[in-house]
């Protein structure tokens, strides 16, 4: 039997918008990434909780490589002085290959825009699992259309 690791991958998407906008969108608004990319992300709605807390559970019905997908996450750790909020995915679809999947976001103000800092901490269910590159580039693309959403407000 191959021991489980937990693994890490990471990545920075560069926005033209301030961080606090933005991390106020993840943390507070998450309801608007469905209005800012809505050919991909169907659907967000907090199942218990309120909007911007810690322990909040919110559901997401998204497209991904083409297929319908629902993936569940609590809302962790709020740091609203630096701007940096974490997801835990506790049910859906990214939990088929993966015994667990995190996602860790830092807004990071910059002179013109911010940087968003993202991480994905996963362990896979099997060492044959691909790591998920392909959900951190949707994540990127999601933050992008995020960036761009706010940019026409």
């Amino acid at each position: 039997m191959a021991n489980s690791q937990v693994q890490k991958l990471e990545t920075n998407v560069y926005l033209e918008e301030a961080a606090e906008v933005v991390f106020d969108v993840f943390c507070n608004k998450t309801y608007y990434i469905a209005k800012a990319f809505p050919t991909k992300v169907k659907s967000i709605d907090i199942n218990e909780g309120e909007w911007g807390t810690e322990g909040s559970i919110i559901s997401w019905k998204y497209v991904h490589d083409g297929k319908n997908c629902v993936a569940k996450h609590v809302v962790g750790d709020i740091d609203r002085e630096n701007y940096k909020v974490s997801l835990k995915v506790i049910g859906g679809d990214p939990l088929r290959n993966y015994k667990s999947f995190k996602f860790v976001m830092q807004f990071i103000p910059k002179e013109n825009g911010s940087v968003t800092k993202l991480v994905l901490i996963y362990e896979k269910q099997n060492h044959d699992t691909p790591d998920p590159v392909a959900m951190i580039q949707f994540a990127n693309e999601i933050i992008e259309k995020v960036g761009a959403f706010l940019k026409k407000e």
